[in-house]
């Protein structure tokens, strides 16, 4: 597999995670993100006449589950790694997603919060009560921005930001709200069948950490263009 750059400097990688491909993992039976990258930058340098000694240094910053398509950036260095996890958590890294979701959110636009607790056995997360042990607050704002029903299905397309990254909140939180995403046999597993969890991380802004500069990042959900069963 060769990865979709959509921008690379000296600092920071972006690119376009495809759905199926884990940003990382320990097994060897598939690529993920990561080694694909490091391979990528071992290529370059060897064009360049420069090869690496070892492996290129490349640091996750954020994540997105493996059936999510969408945008990634990665560190290249340690400082450019450090000043992009300290924006994480602040307003100016904008993590935007689009999702076609059965159903409808209770209105056209509005905030949902929530407490989640994470299930390390079965790796499941699922709205508790904020006193309950482990609880992490989770919040997101939505958007309606169209619906249409399809073989007498109302399906709902939505423009979401999050504003918490916890484990799987957006597929928990729409789920628990009564408008589970397309495809999501985990969180809605009696569901209408479909071939793919129908969410994208279309959109990242952030500042880049050292010129500072405000970045934008934007790609088309797959479902725009084909048919969600």
């Amino acid at each position: 597999m060769k990865p979709e750059i959509l921008f690379e400097d000296d600092q920071i990688l972006v690119c376009h995670k495809p759905a199926g491909t884990a940003v990382q993992t320990a097994s060897f039976s598939s690529p993920d993100m990561v080694s694909l990258l490091k391979n990528h930058l071992m290529r370059e340098a060897k064009k360049s006449g420069t090869p690496l000694k070892g492996a290129p240094y490349l640091a996750v910053i954020h994540r997105l589950d493996q059936p999510v398509e969408g945008i990634l950036v990665f560190g290249k260095t340690k400082q450019a790694a450090a000043r992009l996890s300290s924006q994480l958590g602040k307003a100016g890294f904008g993590k935007y997603y689009e999702a076609l979701t059965e159903s409808a959110p209770p209105d056209s636009s509005g905030t949902l919060t929530d407490y989640l607790v994470r299930d390390g056995r079965t790796n499941l997360s699922s709205v508790c009560t904020s006193d309950t042990p482990n609880a992490k607050k989770a919040v997101l704002d939505y958007r309606v921005l169209d619906q249409h029903t399809q073989e007498g299905r109302l399906l709902s397309r939505l423009s979401i930001h999050l504003h918490t990254g916890r484990h799987h909140q957006i597929r928990v939180q729409l789920a628990h709200a009564g408008c589970p995403i397309l495809g999501d046999r985990k969180y809605n597993p009696q569901g209408i069948p479909s071939r793919r969890l129908h969410l994208c991380a279309c959109r990242l802004d952030f500042l880049h950490p050292v010129s500072k500069e405000p970045l934008h990042f934007e790609i088309q959900p797959f479902f725009l263009d084909s048919s969600p069963f």
